[in-house]
């Protein structure tokens, strides 16, 4: 029953971290943003780490991991995830990161011997990919250019995270958590900062509003740090395969909370787009749960 609670939290807050991106958005640019929040998220994290008396990697393969998976996944992933968002709806943002598990699959299958692609794989990557095509056609008939290339990179940032996460898994199996977790957020903060701090501005001078300085630290604190510590407690106290499915649920909160919270609008395109991506991971998660294999996870 508590692993069960703790399934449906991350569910929640998961599926709220796209809400809460695109309200911070209304005030703070994107990059600088983004790499703040993985400023007190690391932090907070290292502060763990050092309670529990945890001891930093020493092999240089282990840190060249840690720094090319922070790239990727925090640097690459979020500052285009928090760029693209500014031109199209949380909901629609969450939906294309719900292809991660589909591109995932396909760099797997040159990286990990136990992850070939199948006939049922394929056709659950195809049909994430059309629904992609569909929600692009939508974007750029209904909102423009600007619409279409937020959601390009929303599926560029699902590309990156997506090789990040199957390079772990090949490659960084004995790496405590928390350590992967804090050193690929500072190795991924700092291309942010370095780059959006010259371009976006002195964060002295951003217009931090109440909401703003909430959604960074909802953000930092229960989206990054609580997320994860209770991610990585599921893992060892439910089937890890189970929380595979929480990459089809996120996306339907994200998208019901930005009709109720920020009245987006949800057309037939992204309806059926949206549809088309969720039914192909639905695929490849029915697949996966069957082999018992570990997941690759979506998420804000």
């Amino acid at each position: 029953m508590k692993s069960r609670l703790v399934w449906l939290i991350l569910c929640c807050i998961w599926g709220s971290t796209w809400l809460f991106i695109k309200l911070g958005l209304e005030d703070l640019p994107p990059l600088t943003f983004a790499g703040i929040r993985f400023l007190i998220a690391a932090a907070i994290l290292f502060s763990l780490i050092a309670a529990r008396r945890l001891s930093l990697p020493r092999a240089k393969r282990e840190w060249i991991l840690l720094a090319s998976t922070g790239v990727l996944a925090f640097s690459l992933n979020y500052g285009l995830l928090f760029w693209g968002e500014q031109y199209i709806s949380s909901g629609l943002a969450a939906l294309l990161q719900a292809t991660i598990p589909a591109f995932g699959l396909v760099i797997a299958h040159f990286y990990l011997p136990g992850e070939q692609l199948t006939t049922t794989k394929i056709v659950g990557v195809v049909m994430g990919v059309l629904g992609v095509a569909v929600i692009f056609s939508n974007q750029l008939s209904m909102a423009g250019p600007r619409a279409l290339a937020g959601s390009a990179g929303l599926v560029l940032s699902s590309i990156c995270v997506a090789y990040s996460n199957v390079l772990v898994k090949a490659r960084g199996q004995n790496l405590n958590p928390a350590i992967l977790a804090a050193c690929q957020m500072f190795f991924g903060l700092i291309p942010l900062l370095l780059i959006g701090v010259p371009l976006e501005g002195n964060p002295v001078h951003f217009h931090w509003t109440g909401m703003a300085v909430f959604a960074l630290f909802y953000l930092a604190i229960v989206g990054s740090v609580i997320a994860f510590l209770l991610y990585y407690w599921l893992v060892h106290h439910m089937d890890v395969t189970k929380t595979m499915l929480i990459s089809l649920v996120t996306p339907v909160i994200a998208v019901a909370l930005g009709i109720v919270v920020l009245r987006e609008e949800l057309s037939w395109r992204m309806f059926i787009g949206g549809a088309m991506i969720i039914s192909g991971i639905g695929l490849v998660v029915s697949r996966k749960l069957r082999r018992r294999n570990v997941e690759l996870v979506s998420t804000g």
